[in-house]
């Protein structure tokens, strides 16, 4: 559980940012439509610029994300992505990582990234950890990135850094249910050190936004976590999307929320939903089961 029940005052869509995961494979467990066509992409694109999001969330291993993003033009967007597992038979880590990043480019069709991330932060760990990093930094130095940083799944990875490293900018997952990253104290952390701080997965990759009768069986359970949702949207007379959006945006330490849509209309809805009041979110909401909470251990569950 929770320890209280948080506070919020909600600010407003220009901190959203697009993520592009679906735009390159079928996304997300509740995912019905597939991949957005290249005229989808284009005009979501168009409509989210208008709206003044700025920021576009990629990865190497989202498919052909990066291409259909290139293909679109992007040229006005600032353009985060993520480096994949470096394999363990690389014998030059930063020849390694100086290809996957331009190789990346070449797809987005841009000359610089806003920031680049590692996808699996564990390998600084690693006896070439700080090769890995130092390649980074190199990149940065040389202009090819403005920030350097990491996505991560949980708030341990932070801890088990330990302050080796310094990053510009980390990626986290954060919802109603998923509010570790508040609890362990990192978000004020990240703040307090001039981190970037974007979050991802707000919407639990779609389990918040489905009815009860929609829930896939897998998920129910935790039936009593359901109900108390369930019973607190009633109450308060908000749609599960503007309570995961007004949660999320309600916090000033984080920078950008990343959100994930194929459709304009569900872009539309998401504008709409972002402004407005909160109540207090109950206290009990909080989960700390992570095969809820972490949807990459939901293939093992």
């Amino acid at each position: 559980m929770c320890d209280e029940a948080i506070q919020v005052d909600v600010i407003t869509t220009n901190r959203l940012a697009l993520g592009t995961a679906q735009f390159g494979m079928p996304y997300g467990i509740v995912n019905r439509t597939g991949q957005p066509d290249r005229h989808t992409v284009t005009a979501l694109l168009e409509r989210a610029r208008t709206a003044g999001m700025d920021t576009l969330d990629t990865a190497i291993d989202y498919g052909d994300s990066e291409a259909i993003l290139g293909k679109a033009g992007i040229d006005n967007w600032k353009i985060i992505t993520k480096l994949p597992a470096i394999p363990d038979d690389v014998a030059d880590v930063a020849d390694w990582i100086g290809h996957a990043v331009a190789q990346s480019m070449q797809r987005l069709r841009i000359d610089s990234l806003h920031g680049l991330l590692l996808h699996r932060p564990a390998q600084l760990h690693e006896p070439r950890g700080y090769k890995i990093h130092s390649a980074l930094e190199q990149l940065k130095q040389r202009g090819f990135v403005q920030a350097i940083g990491i996505s991560i799944y949980e708030p341990r990875e932070l801890d088990e850094l330990n302050g080796q490293f310094n990053f510009d900018l980390v990626q986290a997952p954060l919802n109603v249910f998923n509010q570790e990253l508040l609890q362990s104290g990192w978000l004020e952390r990240l703040n307090q050190a001039g981190t970037d701080i974007h979050v991802r997965s707000v919407f639990l990759q779609g389990l918040l936004l489905q009815s009860a009768d929609t829930l896939p069986e897998r998920f129910k359970s935790w039936q009593l976590l359901w109900q108390q949702w369930y019973a607190w949207l009633d109450q308060t007379g908000l749609t599960p999307l503007q309570a995961c959006l007004r949660f999320v945006l309600s916090f000033d330490e984080i920078d950008r929320v990343i959100i994930g849509i194929d459709s304009p209309q569900q872009l539309e809805e998401i504008l709409a939903a972002a402004d407005g009041d909160l109540p207090d979110l109950p206290a009990d909401l909080c989960c700390h089961d992570p095969d809820l909470i972490n949807p990459a251990r939901w293939q093992a569950t």
